[in-house]
């Protein structure tokens, strides 16, 4: 499979932005130059999780065991082109997979594990897959039980029983065919929180472009150990730590599902230099030194965050106090690729919700405009609509009308709102396009009241969203997610709250929804939409 027109491809490649190389390309030169070197390594829970042992590689015992899987594979029918679903937690077998697929130019389309009958029945559809690939469970989980069940018209190959991992240097498989760089070797999916989720085709030298923003912003050499606690599934961990891993030869530690003693127990023992994290983690951290101080994080570098602002405080505690630099990431599986790093924003003010704007001839570039008309917007201070191309962006969604993905000159119509700031240097996220509340034709950032209610002191969660009103069109509903045992505040209360803050009166929430939990997706973010289906769907108060 193949979405890049030629113009496209010659002119990212002569300007040195597409580098042609394939993801397997990079493991061989690295299983020839450093074949020794710690490659990938699971978790120390691995016996538990999925009843395999633990699994270390060496750069040249991952290039022998994706030659062999990719030979299993090829006398399973899998050949280039082939759109294969992949449904595994993060193990060395599913960095396997990519290898081998990449060698057979199959197309690797990977879910959540938390996906069950519906959702792979959907997208096994939507693909056309014929093959999924899995393992027996994951902790009390089947997971190719369950994808027999669901897809029966599917073959389901499951590691330890059709396949096999397998390190003993073999003759190169059968069925493989010349590298192309401009071969789609993934297809994954948006995360789905304004509905249905879509697919998203990505070269090899889409997925490389991307690895460079992650080096660039981590500051990655070939020396790093990356711990990677992320599903290998989309923009945060493959852009985040395969690509990188592959294009430097670094180590590659994996964590999955997110357990934070276990997590930080790896950090000390496997002498990590580069991690990400949620921000719900870090804050954790940073408010309870104990925690931190009982390990040894003496090689740890920097730590990723990001798919939600970060609080200012955190970063300086991480920076004061832990001597740990936090950099915050702002990426998504159609190419954004932005991000604010110590260098950019020394101030944790602006780093924990500000992006730097790339410069020209940067391996991407963007642009802000009105979500209505289109028309440019520059100024300081001014809102629009995100655009941006170059080397990171995808071609189009799957089978999918993309007549309004893409702006006449090529620009990828992300959809988020952002304000010029900072001199014109910075991108400050503002929301949703979609997600602006339109009350009695007052424009409202649903973003920044989230915020502001996550300060209140009975608050750990909120997200608010828009409900019908005849008169108004739109009023906005606070649904909060509170600290145990606090007293739900009143809306009177709320209100005040903000307008304490400075927010003015059309911005107030008018009703409130105390909820256990915020929807989300398997990826962690809000599911915005459903809370307004749910909010719609209940009687005003």
């Amino acid at each position: 499979m193949k979405t890049t027109p030629e113009s496209r491809s010659a002119e990212l490649t002569s300007a040195g932005l597409w580098s042609g190389q394939t993801l397997h390309e990079l493991l061989d030169g690295h299983a020839s130059n450093r074949p020794q070197r710690l490659a990938v390594r699971d978790q120390p829970d691995r016996q538990a999780l999925t009843g395999h042992p633990q699994v270390t590689l060496t750069w040249a015992q991952l290039q022998a065991a994706s030659h062999n899987l990719a030979r299993q594979l090829s006398l399973a029918g899998i050949g280039v082109g082939d759109e294969v679903i992949v449904q595994l937690p993060n193990v060395a077998e599913l960095v396997v997979v990519y290898y081998a697929l990449s060698r057979l130019g199959a197309v690797a389309s990977p879910v959540p594990v938390q996906y069950g009958a519906h959702e792979l029945q959907m997208l096994a559809g939507a693909l056309g897959a014929s093959t999924l690939i899995s393992i027996e469970r994951l902790r009390e989980q089947p997971l190719a039980e369950a994808a027999r069940a669901a897809l029966p018209g599917v073959t389901v190959l499951e590691f330890g029983r059709e396949l096999l991992l397998d390190l003993k240097p073999r003759p190169a498989a059968p069925g493989l065919v010349p590298a192309d760089a401009n071969r789609i070797l993934s297809v994954c999916w948006t995360s789905g929180t304004t509905g249905t989720p879509k697919g998203v085709p990505r070269s090899h030298n889409m997925w490389v472009a991307t690895g460079h923003t992650s080096i660039a912003a981590g500051s990655m050499t070939g020396d790093d150990v990356l711990l990677n606690p992320f599903p290998l599934v989309n923009m945060a961990a493959l852009g985040g730590f395969l690509f990188p891993a592959a294009i430097l030869g670094a180590s590659l530690v994996l964590h999955h599902p997110l357990d934070p003693a276990l997590f930080l127990a790896q950090m000390q023992d496997e002498n990590v230099t580069f991690t990400i994290a949620p921000p719900a983690l870090l804050n954790q951290l940073a408010k309870a030194p104990q925690m931190w101080t009982q390990f040894d994080f003496s090689r740890l570098r920097r730590i990723g965050s990001g798919s939600a602002p970060l609080a200012p405080s955190m970063i300086a505690t991480f920076d004061r106090d832990y001597g740990v630099e936090i950099v915050n990431f702002y990426g998504s599986n159609e190419g954004i690729s932005l991000f604010s790093t110590p260098e950019d924003a020394p101030d944790p003010e602006v780093r924990a919700s500000r992006f730097r704007r790339p410069d020209p001839g940067a391996l991407i570039e963007t642009r802000v405009a009105d979500p209505e008309s289109g028309e440019a917007v520059d100024a300081d201070g001014g809102r629009g609509e995100l655009l941006i191309r170059g080397a990171t962006v995808f071609d189009g969604y799957f089978h999918h009308d993309n007549a309004d993905v893409f702006t006449a000159d090529g620009y990828f119509r992300t959809g988020d709102l952002v304000e010029i700031c900072e001199g014109g240097n910075f991108y400050r996220i503002v929301g949703r396009c979609k997600d602006i509340i339109n009350r009695g034709g007052m424009k409202i950032s649903p973003v920044e009241l989230d915020l502001a209610l996550e300060h209140h002191p009975a608050v750990v969660e909120a997200a608010v969203c828009a409900y019908p009103d005849d008169r108004l069109g739109e009023k906005i509903c606070a649904c909060l997610v509170l600290q145990a045992d606090a007293r739900p505040p009143t809306l009177a209360e709320v209100q005040q709250y903000l307008l304490d803050q400075g927010f003015a009166k059309f911005k107030l929430p008018e009703r409130i929804e105390v909820l256990a939990a915020l929807p989300r997706n398997p990826l962690g973010k809000v599911q915005r939409f459903s809370l307004q289906e749910r909010v719609s769907g209940v009687q005003e108060r």
